[in-house]
């Protein structure tokens, strides 16, 4: 059976819908960025927003993604640090029912949490608070995590954490496993290009970016950049909103559209296109229905607020996959 191992900020998000842009300003929190904050800030957020709908669950990019993949009857596992409250419980009972082994480390830091601030246009911004997870290293991982694993899949929002990103993609190669590295966002990807450049050409076989994560790592348009990215690592994805992806592997090139949808909340979808694409990958489908895998649970995603595509929707969703 295949079996996919998630590393990542284990989260629990708290999606909060804004009625303009005013907050984020005020709060110098740039349209569509991630950005660390301190447990006062998201309680001055929280605060500042109590009379708005919000909606929470677990979280974390990878943690998305494993979700995805979990639901598309791939075997998984995830690696990430949680605290003793209730916000850690959370997340260790959605991984729990969602079918996946939680290969959770604790602390005595409460858990981690993402306030995000979804706008009218749908774009989504973040203020992450991220306690237990920052305590996440590379001395917490062991050899015996990484065994019987087919591919290691990271989100670059640990790109912060030099070592432990190393060693587990150390370790995943040691164990014959593939890596695949999800850049996360533009300013992580800024502020950490040339350990990020490194890890890519020496040990990341498949690698996700949307426009501004490539532009951020390669400096080039989508088109060039998924070529540049492509040069590094065996398969390289862009993604490129609404008007699809672009793939490239050696000299190939794909161009993925999307599906025909009403885009309600964009959170989660760069997470469930990535577990759309490594279900097909490692099912060995061809790279341009890898791509069509993907879009077709990005597509579901952004129907809903939040980064889960609620229960109900998935046998429709398994059928489409099943028929490519």
């Amino acid at each position: 059976m295949l079996k996919i191992l998630g590393l990542g900020n284990a989260l629990v998000d708290i999606m909060i819908m804004l009625p303009n842009d005013e907050l984020l300003i005020e709060k110098g929190l740039p349209k569509g960025s991630m950005h660390h904050v301190g447990r006062s800030v998201v309680d001055d957020l929280l605060l500042r927003t109590l009379n708005l709908k919000r909606e929470l669950t677990s979280g974390g990019s990878a943690a998305n993604a494993i979700h995805g993949l979990a639901r598309l009857g791939i075997s998984t596992a995830f690696i990430g640090k949680i605290g003793p409250d209730d916000l850690g419980n959370i997340f260790y009972l959605d991984m729990i029912n969602s079918g996946i082994s939680p290969q959770l480390l604790h602390t005595s830091t409460e858990t981690g949490t993402a306030v995000a601030f979804i706008t009218p246009d749908s774009e989504r911004t973040f203020a992450v608070f991220l306690g237990a997870a920052l305590e996440l290293t590379a001395s917490d991982l062991l050899e015996d995590h990484f065994k019987g694993f087919d591919l290691l899949h990271i989100e670059g929002y640990l790109a912060q954490n030099h070592h432990l990103i190393k060693t587990a993609v150390k370790m995943a190669k040691a164990a014959g496993m593939k890596v695949s590295l999800d850049l996360a966002s533009y300013n992580v990807v800024e502020d950490n290009l040339e350990f990020l450049h490194g890890i890519v050409k020496n040990y990341v076989d498949i690698v996700f970016a949307n426009e501004e994560e490539a532009s951020a790592f390669t400096g080039l348009e989508p088109e060039l950049a998924v070529s540049s990215l492509a040069l590094h690592c065996e398969v390289a994805i862009v993604k490129t909103g609404a008007k699809g992806s672009l793939i490239k592997s050696g000299e190939s090139l794909y161009t993925i559209g999307i599906i025909p949808t009403t885009v309600i909340d964009s959170t989660g979808a760069g997470d469930l296109y990535a577990a759309g694409f490594l279900h097909g990958y490692l099912n060995k489908l061809p790279l341009q229905k890898c791509g069509q895998a993907g879009a077709i649970l990005s597509g579901n995603v952004i129907r809903h607020i939040g980064a889960k595509i609620p229960a109900e929707f998935w046998p429709g969703i398994i059928a489409e996959i099943e028929n490519l």
